[in-house]
């Protein structure tokens, strides 16, 4: 198979959008072009007006669109990494003592390597709950809990497998049993709907640059007990200058120095994108594809499927006697096509399902096509009948 043409070159084929989405929606990139034109608009450091209050815009947008607590509420940070640095950091610092906490195999090193540092610390006892079909069950959950229990971190949405967590019931448990819970949405915030209205999670993390269609450097979390969380960054807020400590007011609690305008106006105009098209039109399309992507898979001699009903637009799958990142590099160069390969940052998934060697995953967007998805097959067939079995 050639790859397609267009002006000499050929097209690019992009499925990595669990990494980053790409491309991003004319409306995003037109907001963030329209934020750099005119003088930022920062209250309490400015005697400007007429622009737009891209944090306090994006705020309540957001607040809606999660059915999240008041505006202030929503914390804004680099991306979702950074708000799980600064939540479990900060809910160690304000315990004060050694306490247990719980996470799960099917957790990002986002997760996973702040939590590792803190039992190196001799801050944190630390267990994982292991995975069974793709998802943790609340009962292995409580079997982990023990009176020291005073938090537990876990994924929404696996970026390796696509399995997307019940996480109310998990939510109303915890909550009930004075348990911290931290919820990493970075897979799932843009895919599906969220309701923490009906969701009883200490805080809820977001990223901006993946399915929210903002830049990359943007990111957040919503939090519903704010208390929880000690302050572990001070500086200029704007606000009540004359004190040499960190206001404790929401956000400015968790926010200091200068936003990143541009992310916060591009995360604003994706989540405008978003209930434009609408979540679930977003979601049939990513179902639909992801469908079409497995069933091709599944007719297709030498590949393994390490999960053939995802609940997100996530497919991980290997090629019988190619390793995945000579995979990926022959259909990146060869066919312009763009896959994740390797442990895609969350090893203990590995572990269990393929040996901790890797493998090839593909990730779609709204804006990817069936006609690409056809491409993409039959340049993964042509590389499986050229592999050495």
């Amino acid at each position: 198979m050639q790859p397609i043409l267009q002006n000499g070159q050929s097209q690019l084929i992009y499925l990595n959008n669990a990494a980053t989405t790409w491309p991003k929606p004319p409306e995003v990139l037109q907001e963030v072009t329209e934020c750099l034109r005119f003088p930022l608009h920062e209250p309490g450091r400015t005697t400007g007006n007429g622009s737009m209050d891209y944090p306090s815009a994006a705020r309540e947008s957001l607040a809606a669109f999660f059915h999240a607590g008041p505006p202030e509420n929503i914390v804004f940070t680099q991306n979702a990494t950074d708000s799980l640095n600064l939540l479990i950091h900060g809910f160690a610092k304000k315990t004060g003592t050694l306490f247990h906490a719980i996470t799960t195999e099917l957790e990002h090193n986002s997760v996973l390597r702040p939590l590792t540092a803190l039992k190196q610390d001799g801050a944190v006892m630390l267990s994982v709950v292991p995975f069974h079909n793709s998802l943790v069950s609340l009962a292995d959950i409580k079997k982990a809990i023990c009176p020291e229990t005073r938090l537990v971190v876990m994924t929404h949405g696996s970026n390796v497998l696509g399995s997307v967590q019940d996480i109310r019931p998990i939510a109303e448990y915890l909550h009930a049993n004075d348990i911290f819970f931290i919820a990493d949405g970075a897979q799932t915030a843009g895919h599906i709907p969220v309701d923490l209205a009906d969701i009883p999670a200490g805080a809820f993390v977001f990223t901006g640059h993946k399915a929210l269609f903002g830049i990359p450097g943007i990111g957040g979390f919503s939090i519903r007990e704010p208390d929880a969380i000690a302050i572990t960054r001070q500086g200029g807020t704007g606000t009540d200058s004359r004190t040499l400590t960190q206001p404790s007011m929401m956000p400015e609690r968790f926010e200091t120095g200068t936003h990143n305008y541009p992310g916060i106006a591009s995360l604003f105009a994706g989540v405008r994108f978003i209930n434009t098209i609408s979540l679930s039109e977003i979601e049939r399309k990513g179902k639909e594809l992801a469908n079409r992507f497995i069933r091709e898979l599944k007719r297709t001699p030498g590949i393994t499927l390490y999960n053939d009903a995802p609940d997100l637009p996530v497919v991980p799958f290997n090629i019988a006697g190619i390793d995945n990142h000579e995979a990926g590099f022959i259909l990146a160069r060869a066919y312009n096509i763009i896959m994740r390969t390797g442990l895609h940052c969350a090893p203990l998934v590995h572990e269990r399902i393929d040996e901790g060697t890797g493998c090839i995953r593909a990730s779609f967007s709204y804006f990817n096509t069936q006609e690409q998805i056809d491409t993409a097959i039959t340049a993964i067939r042509e590389v499986a009948q050229s592999a050495d079995r």
